[in-house]
């Protein structure tokens, strides 16, 4: 998210911009994902605006000159209780209404999408042809270095130590070097706050109580398999999903409400056997199968599974780009562009009016079902 918005900004020919990463490019959640890009949502800002990232990321390899192994599988959502086959509906009912081509199926019909699927106890499923998977890596690499092109700076290896604030306005930041451990001042007109699940952490910094919270994910990889897969398959009340990736592996991960809170981002036997289980039951032909790698990494959970975007009365300066479920990656595209037009013309893109810090304060909470894990 914060690559985007960086390349953005140099795109609109805004000189000394700034990208700081405690670590690695890919270190963070960007990283660490399963690479699935959908449209498949129950709201329809949501549903548009992965509509114009899912048009963006279809072209990101021609436009950038770097391959993100773009596979347009679509995507199948399994609701085994009345309560989600009831969700699903109604999410279809949105997409359909802004042009989408998600269709509510049957069990059956499902298997003849999947062959291979086990759906017994599968009331219904929705099935959206448009929706992909990508490698994340060479994504967020295509960011970086297309921003550096348009002479954005980015620092790896380099912490926020504290922010400067003059007159409770953000103005700065002290920065230190993980290799030397020297520290540095800059001095900002805005500084975007798009740490992921360390964001709260730095809108403390600024004196924001931010309304999010860590909330580890793991995952895994398989064994490469011969090409059998097409879309990737999620099921809405285990959490489960996987796909096969273009090199053959079966790549997924299930939810899990009580992992214990902080940053841990180690990974556990207890995942592994929850997995198994779970992917095993839905297609049974994947038994056997040997898995290869193993990680975790984390959501950024709002109370109302919507993010909050924008800048704040509470910390003026600073501009927020947190929240987003653990979909902030496939949302970059669009939201990157928008936040970019937001922080150079001060006006508010319709579609995150509602995203705004403040909402929480009011009680104005909003929904959004189609979560994943």
């Amino acid at each position: 998210m914060g690559l985007a918005v960086a390349y953005h900004l140099a795109e609109r020919g805004q000189k000394d911009v700034l990208v700081v990463e405690r670590s690695y490019l890919c270190a963070g959640a960007s990283g660490r994902n399963g690479g699935g890009v959908r449209a498949h949502w129950s709201s329809e800002k949501n549903v548009r605006i992965m509509q114009e990232s899912l048009e963006r990321i279809s072209h990101f390899s021609r436009r950038f000159g770097i391959h993100v192994w773009f596979r347009r599988g679509g995507y199948l959502f399994l609701a085994r209780s009345e309560t989600k086959a009831e969700a699903l509906a109604q999410s279809v009912a949105v997409q359909r209404g802004c042009g989408m081509a998600t269709e509510l199926v049957s069990a059956a019909e499902a298997t003849r999408i999947v062959p291979e699927l086990d759906t017994t106890g599968v009331r219904a499923a929705s099935w959206s042809p448009d929706d992909a998977v990508v490698f994340p890596w060479p994504f967020v690499w295509g960011y970086a270095q297309a921003a550096q092109k348009l002479g954005v700076e980015v620092r790896t290896h380099t912490e926020v130590v504290s922010l400067d604030r003059e007159a409770g306005r953000v103005v700065g930041a002290v920065l230190r070097d993980a290799t030397t451990g020297e520290e540095s001042r800059v001095r900002c007109d805005t500084l975007v706050c798009a740490a992921g699940a360390w964001s709260k952490q730095l809108a403390t910094m600024a004196g924001v109580d931010l309304p999010t919270h860590p909330h580890r994910h793991e995952i895994c990889s398989s064994e490469p398999l011969k090409p059998w897969l097409g879309p990737l398959v999620a099921d809405l009340e285990t959490g489960l999903y996987f796909s096969q990736s273009t090199r053959g592996e079966i790549v997924g991960g299930l939810g899990n409400e009580f992992v214990p809170a902080g940053f841990d981002q180690g990974s556990s036997y207890s995942f592994l056997a929850r997995y198994a289980r779970a992917l095993t039951q839905t297609c049974p032909r994947l038994a056997p199968v040997r898995i290869l790698r193993q990680w975790a990494g984390f959501y950024d959970l709002t109370e109302d599974a919507n993010p909050i975007v924008g800048f704040t009365d509470e910390a003026p300066g600073m501009y927020f780009l947190a929240g987003f479920m653990g979909h902030g990656f496939m949302m970059a595209p669009a939201v990157g562009d928008k936040a970019a037009a937001e922080i150079l013309s001060g006006d508010t893109p319709e579609e995150f009016k509602t995203w705004n810090l403040q909402r929480f304060r009011d009680g104005n909470l909003l929904t959004e079902s189609m979560i994943i894990g």
